[in-house]
């Protein structure tokens, strides 16, 4: 800032010393006639020694004497003569403006220019109407009079953001202008619409305006040995002409190389010598848009070459580009904010943000003090001594061939005409190339890995050889084979235990990294993965323990089940009672003895069908029904308990995270992993309960040690540790969808993409499903199997054969009491057990009596069965 106010009473100074009247160098216009009937003045600053400075100046003197032929409005044009390298003459030629009584000052074309003088035209209140393309958005209100009088061109960054997209390419350098203004207002737009589509800027290349050419020879080198090939020029014409004519000498605009240059060198290729053009052959561009088709254009651009042809006989090419129909709208802009009054100052601002009409540029309308944004853009291919005009971008739209209401638009710009690229019409560049340098692909492994499965390294200190196998060195092999390209690489051994320290060294020591290397969210900082070749998940795994089968007996049938059996069962004994005491009177008696009656009969039709006993249709029919009932019952039982007793079931020790955190049990990770910030952050296990391991029989000893109650284990891994103790460790709770194995590259590599789509042959044509076979396919069978007797043991029945022992053993003390209750010389207290025992012995025996007198009633002959029943 105190440069600026430096310059500005420089200025000053300069300005008292210089007169107020116009000088030679002051190009007026209109000042002939009376003064009187004057509408306006007004002021532009142009740097007529370059094409965009002629084109303005020739468009304004004809809009200038269209006013008067259409409106019958006199406007007085001073034209200041400036140089967009010396910006201080530019603020120097503002102030001349501003003390010839100016109402409107039109230009300069750069930031640097109008920045300068912004500030004195506001506190004159004397609009400045910009043809920069770059506009900050706080100049508002630190400069409320600067307007933006050309279009806002941002909206090409998407544009060469879908061309990149429509040809799959995935990293761009990009070469500007080494100006606050190109760099800064731009620059942020186009990497912001590259990563929006997938794509990175590799690097951004400044060159000076004053780039020498053997810097500009030395940038060319620089960036022919990397490995990106897709180059965004976005420079001002002088230097981008001089940047290619350097990289046709380098060789640069041969097959494999692809530029797109920006709106500020496509929209003035018309301008340039055939001579030029010829080492600009391939180019894509993107040109503003505006209409060349309307009556008014096509009388604008006739008197517009007659006009340029003679004051300008020194350009080949006398065609209007954007900046002259810019110019001559603006012209009219101000006019139509004059007409009918001599406004100045603060009025004159307001009516000329209410401009509201169309253009020769199309729409002319300010929105927070800037022209209303182009929406659309010509794509051009430079071809020959000039170029072709393939289509058009639109935004939100996309490319399409025509313009109009039947315009067909799609988001890649494949269905446009085919694009001539340099090297040949018919190759479409890749975007990349193959390293350069000498030395191959460095691809770090690490050395360290417990899963020799995956990564196995073994050094051979006899042939100072190291040797890399596993199943993440064969898939990558198999994957570079499969590239439509030759890439040399070369594995290198890292053995550092921390694997994100080896993700970290990409980009710095190795250029790619491949093992069991887990794709997380975390590495995605600097680095990106391929598509994973492995499963996804986290694994919780415990110790297991075979389930108890001593109440095995009990376990083929819910507890719903079983009370649903003891319901029906009963029913049935009862329903089967109630019919049958009548016709049987040992089914009455007391209550107790009913209830047991009953009972025996539910059950008893469990296991056997006493038609013959029954004497009711009805009851035999609720049996027979039961029967059948009771028969698939007891066949699932036996089929279900069968299956439980001679099949070996594991159980987990700790079935979820939950359990583990209350009891504050420590659990294992593998070492080098990234498990140890989720398992503390994302499931809160205290720092000091989570422990590493590096193999999987360092988990094993660490569950026998009882180190660790659990381990976290990737799938892939976790099905190698369960398959080695299949008979020790379970899997327990659900699995965590995180993790998977994969290449890391560097962030923006433009070998990813073709990675990607060779690992994908690569599973699709079996070769992967092979690889996993061959080396972890087996692995995954249980390898710690034990010799299983397919004879059941007393262990599955151990409860069974208690409670039928209980039973019996407590009948046969009965029976022995009942024997010895006929021996005198008792106790009393023995004495009385043994009456009660007695009387429970006599009921017995009486009730067996009746039993056998009905069963011989059944089997006696009818005429002699109402005696016996009698008898009972």
């Amino acid at each position: 800032m105190a440069t600026v106010h430096f310059e500005l009473s420089l200025m000053a100074v300069v300005l008292l010393l210089t007169p107020s009247s116009s000088t030679a160098a002051d190009r007026s216009s209109g000042t002939k006639g009376n003064l009187q009937h004057v509408n306006g003045v007004v002021g532009a600053i142009v740097d007529t020694s370059s094409r965009v400075g002629k084109e303005e100046r020739v468009a304004m003197e004809i809009a200038r004497e269209d006013l008067y032929r259409y409106s019958n409005q006199t406007l007085i044009l001073h034209v200041k003569d400036t140089d967009q390298r010396k910006p201080i003459r530019a603020a120097l030629a503002g102030m001349d403006l501003i003390n010839t009584q100016v109402q409107a000052i039109l230009g300069p074309q750069t930031w640097e220019e109008v920045s300068l003088i912004a500030d004195i035209c506001t506190k004159n209140q004397i609009p400045i109407f910009s043809f920069a393309d770059t506009i900050p958005e706080w100049t508002t209100e630190k400069w409320p009079f600067l307007l933006g009088a050309s279009h806002d061109n941002f909206a090409q960054m998407k544009a060469i953001a879908a061309i990149v997209q429509s040809w799959n390419w995935h990293q761009v350098t990009v070469i500007h202008e080494d100006v606050g203004s190109w760099t800064n207002g731009v620059m942020p737009y186009l990497h912001d619409s590259l990563r929006e589509i997938g794509a990175e800027v590799r690097q951004f290349v400044g060159l000076s305006s004053f780039a020498s050419s053997d810097s500009l020879s030395r940038e060319l080198k620089n960036l022919e040995s990397e490995q990106c090939r897709v180059f965004v020029v976005h420079l001002s014409l002088p230097l981008a002409v001089r940047l290619f004519e350097m990289a046709k000498k380098l060789k640069m605009m041969e097959k494999d190389y692809v530029w797109i240059t920006t709106h500020h060198i496509t929209s003035l290729v018309h301008s340039i010598d055939a001579s030029i053009i010829s080492s600009m052959q391939g180019i894509v561009g993107v040109k503003s848009y505006f209409s060349e088709t309307g009556t008014s254009f096509q009388e604008f651009s006739s008197r517009f070459r007659k006009r340029f042809r003679r004051e300008n006989p020194e350009e080949e090419n006398s065609e209007p580009g954007i900046y002259a129909v810019q110019a001559y709208d603006a012209i009219w802009t101000i006019a139509r904010a004059l007409k009918g009054s001599k406004r100045r100052n603060q009025e004159l601002l307001e009516k000329v943000l209410q401009t509201d009409f169309h253009g020769l540029s199309g729409k002319v309308q300010f929105n927070n003090h800037k022209m209303a944004p182009t929406q659309m853009f010509q794509i051009i291919n430079v071809v020959g001594k000039s170029y072709r005009e393939l289509g058009y971008w639109s935004s939100g739209l996309g490319f399409s061939e025509t313009i109009g209401k039947h315009a067909t638009y799609s988001p890649l710009m494949n269905d446009l005409e085919q694009v001539l690229w340099p090297g040949g019409p018919r190759y479409t560049p890749r975007g990349w190339t193959e390293l350069t340098r000498k030395k191959p692909l460095l691809v770090g492994v690490p050395a360290k890995s417990g899963y020799k499965e995956y990564v196995k390294v073994e050094n051979d200190q006899s042939r100072n050889e190291t040797s890399f196998d596993g199943l993440a060195i064969q898939i990558f092999n198999a994957t570079v084979r499969r590239l439509p390209f030759y890439l040399p690489y070369e594995f290198v051994a890292f053995n550092d235990i921390s694997y994100d320290n080896l993700v970290d060294q990409i980009g710095k020591k190795f250029d790619a990294v491949v093992g069991d290397v887990a794709i997380v969210a975390s590495r995605y900082s600097h680095v990106e993965f391929s598509h994973p070749f492995s499963e996804t998940g986290l694994m919780l795994v415990v110790p297991a323990r075979s389930s108890n089968k001593e109440w095995s007996f009990i376990k083929p049938f819910t507890k719903s089940m079983w009370a649903s059996i003891t319901v029906i069962t009963i029913y049935n004994g009862f329903v089967v009672w109630l019919i049958e005491r009548h016709a049987h009177p040992e089914l009455r008696g007391s209550m107790l003895h009913q209830i047991g009656i009953m009972l025996w009969l539910s059950f008893n039709t469990l296991f056997s069908l006493q038609g013959g006993k029954l004497h009711s249709n009805l009851s035999r029919m609720s049996v027979v029904v039961w029967l059948f009932v009771a028969l698939v019952v007891i066949q699932t039982y036996t089929a279900n308990l069968t299956s439980m007793l001679t099949v070996q079931r594991l159980e987990p020790t700790v079935t979820s995270v939950e359990e583990l955190l209350e009891s504050n049990a420590a659990v294992g990770y593998c070492s080098g992993s990234y498990l140890e910030k989720y398992l503390v952050e994302v499931l809160r296990f205290p720092r000091d309960n989570v422990k590493h391991y590096a193999s999987a029989e360092d988990y094993a000893e660490g569950f026998n040690k009882k180190e660790i109650a659990a381990a976290f284990i990737g799938t892939p891994l976790a099905k190698i540790f369960l398959a080695k103790f299949c008979k020790k460790f379970i899997a327990a709770g659900p699995t965590f969808n995180i993790g998977g194995f994969g290449f890391a590259f560097p962030r923006g590599s433009p070998l990813l993409a073709s990675i990607n789509e060779a690992l994908l042959k690569v599973s699709e044509n079996g070769t992967l499903a092979q690889l996993e076979n061959n080396y972890i396919g087996v692995l995954q069978k249980c390898q710690d199997k034990e010799e299983e007797n397919p004879s059941l043991s007393p262990n599955g029945f151990r409860a069974l054969f208690i409670i039928t022992g209980g039973t019996s053993t407590i009948a046969l003390v009965i029976y022995i009491f009942c024997i010895a209750s006929s021996f005198s010389g008792l106790t009393t207290i023995r004495g009385l057990m043994f009456i009660i025992i007695k009387h429970w012995c006599y009921q017995s025996k009486r009730f067996s009596r009746r039993v056998s007198n009905v069963e011989s009633l059944g089997n006696s002959s009818p005429q002699h069965a109402p005696n016996q029943l009698s008898q009972v």
